[in-house]
């Protein structure tokens, strides 16, 4: 198993990012609808959900938002340990959204994921992908994130009602930032929330209270 470390400045730029993709893209989708960042409440933080999605028609869906850096990415990074050390559940497993919206964001992509679906498909085949590892530092504090590695096919063909969506800008690399994103060398993508930001490696920010 391969890994790679990181830095928690690496994630938070490209966190942001895919929160003001994935903002957009659900607004542009239902128009009327709101949308609230629900990121720094640890109501919804315990939950792994992002944003909620309020329908004109009342219906509140919950949202997590992942975003990946890597150019030629076509596979998912589905955490399945947030922290090896402290052997904390990854939010693929414990999410409770509705959706995860996971954006490619240099290939300009949004991929709309029915989490508890994917979910229902993925754990039986488990064993049929292999596990990455990535390390992230904060201040002194080091910690490592176990994941599946999943080719973006598997699960379009195995999941119906997944969704492609080309955005109609891809969002530009930030100078000076560095990568930390999922690879075939592990790395995993940009969360935009995560149960412990000081221990969990997809924090969007090393502020995070609560969870």
């Amino acid at each position: 198993m391969g890994g790679r470390s990181f830095s928690m400045r690496g994630v938070q730029g490209a966190a942001d990012r895919a929160v003001q993709h994935a903002r957009a893209w659900l607004l542009e989708t239902e128009p009327g609808s709101r949308v609230h960042d629900v990121q720094l409440d640890p109501r919804f933080q315990h939950r792994g959900v992002d944003l909620l999605w309020e329908l004109p028609s009342g219906e509140v869906r919950g949202i997590e938002v992942k975003g990946d850096r890597q150019a030629t990415r076509r596979r998912y990074f589905f955490e399945l340990i947030s922290n090896l050390e402290k052997d904390t559940p990854g939010c693929f497993l414990y999410s409770g959204a509705d959706l995860m919206l996971y954006v490619f964001l240099t290939q300009g992509e949004l991929h709309a994921l029915p989490l508890p679906r994917v979910r229902e498909w993925f754990l039986p085949r488990a064993k049929e992908y292999a596990l990455k590892h990535a390390f992230t530092q904060t201040g002194a504090i080091r910690y490592t994130t176990v994941g599946a590695v999943v080719p973006v096919r598997d699960v379009a063909e195995g999941v119906p009602g997944v969704i492609t969506v080309k955005l109609k800008r891809a969002a530009p690399e930030q100078p000076g930032v560095k990568p930390g994103t999922p690879d075939a060398e592990g790395a995993p993508p940009a969360a935009a929330s995560e149960p412990q930001a000081p221990e969990a490696p997809e924090a969007r920010s090393p502020r995070r209270t609560g969870t």
